[in-house]
């Protein structure tokens, strides 16, 4: 182990901040000392990385899909946080689509000596490591790829899976001591998301199988998880009733869980229960699939507009999800988990 305080920087969601983490532990190996630098949405599961000795959150208006204005006191406040903690490297974590360079440049303002990201644009010198990678890689290989290049790799013992440090019990949760399976309905993303009512016909599908389901969410999708959930026997909703830990507890509880291109595909991975991920190729699956979990990818991936990246599908039924049927997703669960639950007559 060295005496090297590192800032490793991932400023989006919850799902991808879990993403880091293998590259995470493969940093916290090696230096004494590991900060992680998230922003307001990924605050949750930063907390929750192995390895991490301290989180810090910034929001990046070069990255958040709702930007905030730039204001030059806050800018300022960050610069000096960061220079306070003498940091002797920095790895910034983006997603192909992502710029590493503003939050670069505020880096090197704060006077970080070395700093290093993957980056296609020219860095100028706000890069001393400017790492280069091809496309059909996953982001947990991207990340470990990008690490490896500061002398950094993986213990030996080290499974290479997604792993957070705690899940909070669910002791008094209605659920708790029978078979459930998890439908998650919404995500960050509209378009990277079943419908609303595919979600519903699925929970009564499987209520009528037998199934306990339990309707997750964040405080936003209260409706969507209503909706769903409706008054089915055997339905709960925990939509908003949950810290991200008790979230995640749920989840690791689970016979299954099934989503969308979403933070609830990557907490089952890290917590090892199988996933039916409802994968829209609004971007590449091979990058964000769930990662070295069981799962089943449900979606058309060839479709003439793959690699859209639109937020919200510009198509009243959106083609690549809309095709999936309530028994696709059955058959699914039945492969992943060898149980049937029979479409209502």
């Amino acid at each position: 182990m060295t005496n090297e305080r590192v800032l490793l920087a991932r400023q989006d969601n919850n799902g991808d901040v879990l993403l880091t983490g293998p590259a995470v532990r493969a940093v916290a190996a090696k230096a004494q000392n590991v900060t992680f630098l998230a922003g307001p949405r990924g605050r949750a599961a930063a907390h929750l990385l192995p390895g991490v000795d301290e989180v810090l959150i910034e929001h990046a208006s070069w990255i958040d899909a709702e930007p905030q204005p730039i204001e030059p006191g806050k800018v300022y406040a960050f610069i000096d946080t960061i220079n306070s903690r003498s940091f002797d490297r920095a790895i910034i974590f983006t997603s192909f689509h992502q710029s590493p360079l503003p939050l670069a440049l505020l880096l090197r303002i704060a006077g970080i000596p070395m700093i290093a990201a993957i980056s296609d644009d020219y860095p100028g010198n706000l890069l001393d490591i400017r790492h280069r990678m091809r496309d059909d890689i996953h982001e947990v290989e991207r990340d470990l790829s990008l690490v490896a290049q500061l002398g950094y790799s993986l213990p030996e013992h080290d499974d290479r899976r997604l792993h957070i440090e705690r899940a909070e019990g669910q002791a008094t949760w209605p659920w708790r001591n029978g078979e459930y399976v998890v439908v998650h309905p919404g995500a960050t993303v509209p378009a990277r998301a079943w419908s609303a009512e595919k979600n519903a016909a699925l929970v009564r599908a499987l209520s009528v199988g037998g199934r306990t389901v339990v309707v997750t969410g964040g405080n936003e999708e209260f409706s969507l998880a209503r909706y769903v959930a409706g008054n089915t026997s055997g339905v709960y909703n925990a939509c908003g009733l949950t810290t991200f830990p008790q979230f995640a507890a749920i989840i690791a509880g689970a016979h299954a869980v099934i989503c969308g291109n979403t933070a609830a595909a990557h907490v089952a991975a890290a917590v090892q229960t199988p996933v039916i991920s409802l994968f829209p190729p609004t971007i590449p699956a091979v990058r964000f699939r769930p990662w070295m979990v069981p799962h089943v990818l449900l979606g058309v991936q060839d479709i003439a507009c793959r690699g859209c990246r639109a937020r919200v599908c510009p198509f009243e039924a959106q083609p690549c999800l809309d095709r999936i049927s309530v028994d696709d997703v059955l058959a699914a669960l039945h492969h992943l988990t060898g149980t049937h639950s029979p479409v209502p007559a």
